[in-house]
């Protein structure tokens, strides 16, 4: 069956892999982006031209989304454009509140009419926050800790609301953290995967981080990517988590990092002492999470046999690897 699939935010990390797994199926792909000229290939993603047909959407543009969706007529929408940087969220909470919130409520309306599109919302562990308990399921509280949370909250909210109220195909995936080598340098693991690939090639000495005792739940974007797919196929819609389930601290992160790149972390001086490559700002040293953002992806495993492929230690070692190649490492 060949269905025909928008992806909104195509070139992101996220819609660049959910581009090529649905390419591969023989779907018909659509993606959204601002601008049409070059975007696939300033994104990394040239590859793609010809084979994603791009259309123009603006998620601060409620009526212009409409419009694109109801033009393009798709089976299925992948909704993962969004600000996603979280630190960003707190100097204009207007904007992310109307990107996020508003976009999400325009593509739910749009849709209403049409008959038998289905419907997936990319939501975040963010809704969470101060759940009191961790590892968080589906059914955990949701106490946001940031602006983005709070609309990536309202999102999922109005997903599950229509959902139920208007008996529709509508679903909502809690992702947890999950990166790629395609992972902008702003985002701690890729600053981290850089960092140790500059210093392998000699082209840097330490690296600056905060605090190497932080947990979070990292996942390759792959491995969510197909997730959502499993999700929005389903018979039934319903909202999933999509984590790995396992914790680990920034300080793994390094570690793992150091391993794949082979290279040291602890180095001796001069002076016959050791020195770690890796300097901790306390500038950056926030206080302890008491409830450390890790998923439970019992649901998402048991109701839709998702079985994530990558470990940890491979997805350090993808990124680590195109870091040294981007670096002129070996």
């Amino acid at each position: 069956m060949t269905r025909r699939v928008l992806i909104t935010g195509v070139t992101g990390q996220d819609g660049g892999y959910l581009a090529e797994r649905l390419l591969a199926d023989g779907d018909e792909v659509l993606g959204t982006v601002r601008r049409t000229e070059g975007a696939l290939e300033a994104a990394g993603l040239g590859h793609l031209a010809g084979h994603v047909q791009l259309v123009t959407a603006d998620l601060l543009d409620p009526e212009g989304l409409r419009r694109t969706i109801a033009d393009a007529r798709p089976d299925e929408i992948y909704h993962l454009a969004a600000p996603t940087f979280v630190p960003d969220s707190w100097k204009d909470p207007t904007e992310v509140t109307r990107a996020v919130v508003t976009g999400t409520a325009a593509i739910l309306a749009e849709t209403a009419a049409m008959d038998g599109v289905r419907v997936l919302v990319a939501s975040s562990s963010e809704i969470f926050g101060d759940a009191g308990v961790s590892p968080q399921a589906e059914s955990a509280p949701t106490r946001p800790r940031s602006p983005y949370g709070v609309a990536k909250l309202a999102a999922h909210g109005l997903v599950r609301t229509l959902r139920d109220g208007q008996d529709r195909h509508l679903v909502s995936a809690v992702t947890f953290n999950h990166e790629s080598p395609r992972r902008p340098e702003r985002f701690l693991p890729r600053k981290v995967t850089s960092g140790v690939a500059a210093i392998a090639a000699g082209r840097a000495d330490e690296l600056t981080l905060g605090d190497l005792a932080a947990v979070r739940d990292w996942s390759h974007a792959k491995d969510i990517v197909e997730g959502m797919v499993l999700a929005l196929r389903h018979d039934t819609p319903d909202d999933y988590v999509l984590a790995s389930g396992v914790p680990h601290t920034v300080g793994d992160l390094v570690d793992a990092a150091f391993s794949a790149a082979g290279v040291e972390r602890l180095v001796p001086t001069r002076e016959g002492r050791i020195r770690d490559r890796v300097v901790v700002d306390p500038r950056f040293v926030r206080p302890p999470e008491q409830w450390p953002p890790v998923g439970d992806p019992t649901k998402a495993r048991t109701v839709l046999g998702w079985t994530p492929r990558h470990t940890f230690e491979q997805l350090v070692g993808e990124m680590v690897a195109a870091d040294l190649e981007r670096a002129g490492g070996a």
